[in-house]
């Protein structure tokens, strides 16, 4: 396969039927949206949405020190995460800077999938090979076992319960089950990126076609739309959630993404990046670096990351991801910024937008939480 030669997902076909704007994503070609990426923001807050999100990078880990393995190679305490659990977490950089964020399932006693983001895949495949020396580990590239479909928004629940004899009542957020979903063998999992309640669902790439087709008809009295990245990312952003090479990079540790929490220092045995990670934490309690926080616009012109957050003449932060936000009717944007600047309702913070300080206000993230 040439380097210029996008891949393509199971339901490539299905997509471009659907007439989808297609783009370049990590090197796969993926649907950016069908039609109107308002109009599907809005269905997967009030309705639901259907995703194809084949690109995402499955690694499976299997053996007797699975558990001990991955406490080494990663941050957080993953020997802990009960059978049918998931947990997210990130592998960090000897220095602590981080290579990605992850969520780890824990399928079996000594079996694990760990999903990387499409952009990193194999830099995390490559570092976990090369940190599972020594152990009775073994890692495994599943990134072609798996096509994955995830269902998001209110009406989710509802649809894949017409599809499903497995327990979704019983199925807790962060949790995954086996189950079969419209004749399917797939793993049903609760984790999600929209801020709404949703499954994903991880089934052998051949059964990918018929499952989106059963889940459109299944979701056809309720309003179910196809949704493609932008929409995602409006979600994720309003959800106040990290994208990386966005929120988060190799120049960055958890405690500069105010995610410190994922990070156990009590976890038995040594960890990849610990001596550094525990010299960022001391730093961030004493002096906090800049935190990331939520601005909302007071007009209309939308802020993009790498935008300069300024205060008094003064550049105090930078916006890492921004976009209008469907939900509120505004744009909005996350950026670090200055500790002194972060407090919601910090006054006199504006955004450099082609040389225009354009007034923004500090808030809590998220910008959007859904009423459980």
């Amino acid at each position: 396969m040439s380097s210029t030669e996008l891949r393509h997902t199971a339901l490539d076909a299905v997509h471009r039927s659907l007439g989808a704007t297609m783009t370049d994503f990590a090197g796969w070609d993926m649907p950016l949206r069908y039609g109107s990426e308002r109009d599907e923001h809005i269905a997967v807050r009030t309705r639901a949405g259907l995703f194809d999100l084949s690109h995402m990078g499955e690694i499976t880990v299997t053996g007797a020190e699975a558990a001990a393995f991955l406490n080494h190679a990663l941050v957080g305490n993953i020997a802990s995460v009960g059978v049918g659990r998931a947990r997210y977490t990130m592998i960090c950089q000897a220095d602590g800077g981080i290579l990605d964020d992850l969520i780890v399932y824990r399928l079996a006693e000594t079996e694990y999938m760990v999903v990387a983001n499409a952009s990193n895949a194999q830099v995390v495949l490559d570092a976990l090979t090369e940190r599972a020396a020594g152990f009775a580990a073994e890692v495994r590239d599943d990134r072609d076992a798996y096509a994955l479909i995830a269902v998001q928004g209110p009406e989710s629940p509802g649809i894949l319960k017409s599809l499903t004899d497995a327990d979704l009542d019983g199925l807790k957020y962060y949790a995954g089950l086996p189950g079969t979903v419209a004749d399917v063998p797939a793993l049903i999992a609760r984790t999600g990126y929209t801020g709404e309640d949703g499954f994903e669902l991880f089934v052998k790439p051949e059964h990918a076609v018929g499952l989106w087709q059963a889940l459109t008809e299944a979701g056809e009295g309720v309003g179910l739309v196809p949704c493609g990245l932008s929409c995602r990312d409006t979600l994720r952003l309003e959800a106040g959630m990290p994208l990386y090479g966005h929120e988060l990079n190799t120049s960055l540790t958890p405690f500069d993404a105010g995610l410190g929490r994922v990070v156990k220092f009590d976890k038995e045995g040594d960890f990849v990046g610990r001596a550094a990670l525990a010299e960022a934490a001391e730093r961030a309690g004493q002096n906090p670096p800049r935190v990331l926080v939520g601005l909302v616009a007071e007009g209309r012109r939308v802020p993009r990351a790498g935008y300069a957050v300024v205060a008094g003449g003064e550049v105090i932060g930078e916006v890492t991801s921004g976009a209008p936000s469907p939900t509120l009717g505004k744009p909005i944007a996350m950026a670090y910024v200055d500790a002194a600047h972060a407090a919601p309702g910090t006054e006199g913070v504006g955004v450099d937008i082609r040389g225009t300080h354009e007034p923004y206000q500090v808030v809590a993230l998220p910008f959007y939480k859904r009423q459980k």
